[in-house]
């Protein structure tokens, strides 16, 4: 069942990392002066987070994890579950949750294991951790999301290369008998999976030399196999169709409505969507923020850096009714409903 309540899970802090370096779109020589300030103002990305060579998500994320641990003072002892939720591990095998348990020190008897989404991973991701939190009496969890989505790229892709940034996000969770509940609708359509796709490097389609060549797609668009392909258009469609529908049922579903919540926080696709999605649900402009103007579009990390970086005073001292909605590759969608209550939330963190 797509819907569903989780009771007695509190989020208590929340803290990401980006890449120091800065990449503007108005330096994106590719395609002409014209054709960059329209895509600045219809996408809505005008910088983005360039990861350096060799900097991973595990790496970004151990950053965040390290400075909230300390900031909540948690005794890693105490940290029995870890879910790293991302499409660029550190490696094919192992799993990277379980290197990351390693670097940060936490006990062999916490649960550590990756979950492979993409757009919808951090909704996806709260549901996962807060329902095994639930079910199995894990007291305190960290839930990772982040993605190096730059690697994927082509720079002659038009439609891919000024999009995506780079970030690593670590949610703190622990088990709160009084925490309010949690609601989510989670849904999944397989069908459009070529909308979102790499198609090169996994056991359908394995590495050759032909992975690696260059081919012009159309003007403005070359990329090989082993970069990402988006079909704009698709995903438009599919967004506008799914995510209101998706939204409104949670809310009948919570027996609440739009004016109860004090955030709406999407996945920072880009915001043409995010526009005609928030005026589709008639949301007030202040109820909506954003970070894809100086972040990009970063992935499934996008909703929890959205609230870090534009919401965190907010998080920081007040009780706050949140509503988030996230939507992408996959295809996978989800929504959820929560009452945060004075996180931690430490400033942005920058590495080299």
């Amino acid at each position: 069942m797509a819907l569903s309540t989780l009771n007695g899970i509190r989020m208590a802090g929340l803290a990401a990392c980006v890449p120091k370096k800065v990449v503007s779109n108005r330096d994106y020589n590719w395609i002409k002066e014209k054709e960059r300030e329209q895509l600045i103002k219809t996408i809505g990305v005008e910088t983005r987070r360039v990861a350096s060579k060799g900097v991973t998500t595990a790496d970004l994320c151990v950053v965040a994890a390290e400075k909230l641990l300390t900031d909540l003072n948690w005794d890693r002892s105490e940290v029995d579950l870890l879910v790293f939720v991302s499409q660029s591990r550190d490696y094919l095998v192992p799993t990277t949750a379980c290197i990351v348990q390693d670097r940060l020190r936490l006990p062999h008897s916490c649960v550590a294991f990756d979950v492979g989404m993409g757009c919808s991973g951090y909704v996806y991701g709260l549901s996962v951790v807060g329902s095994m939190m639930q079910a199995g009496h894990f007291r305190k969890a960290l839930l990772m999301v982040g993605d190096i989505s730059t690697l994927t790229t082509h720079y002659r892709d038009k439609s891919t290369y000024p999009l995506f940034g780079d970030v690593g996000t670590v949610t703190a969770l622990e088990f709160d008998p009084t925490a309010g509940p949690m609601y989510f609708n989670l849904q999944t359509d397989g069908s459009g999976y070529k909308a979102l796709m790499i198609k090169d490097g996994g056991a359908r389609n394995g590495l050759s030399r032909q992975s690696f060549d260059v081919k012009k797609v159309s003007d403005g668009i070359y990329r090989s196999r082993m970069n990402l392909e988006l079909d704009g258009v698709e995903v438009f469609n599919f967004t506008l169709r799914e995510v209101v529908p998706n939204i409104k049922k949670l809310l009948t579903y919570s027996n609440q409505t739009l004016g109860d919540t004090d955030w709406v926080v999407f996945h920072q696709a880009n915001r043409l969507i995010n526009e005609t999605l928030r005026k589709m649900l008639k949301i007030d402009p202040a109820k909506v923020p954003y970070s894809i103007k100086e972040f990009g579009n970063t992935s499934g990390a996008s909703v929890p850096l959205t609230l870090l970086v534009a919401l965190q005073d907010a998080l920081r001292q007040n009780r706050n009714k949140l509503l988030l909605s996230a939507f992408g590759v996959g295809l996978s969608w989800g929504s959820a409903l929560l009452e945060t209550n004075t996180l931690c939330v430490p400033d942005l963190l920058e590495v080299d």
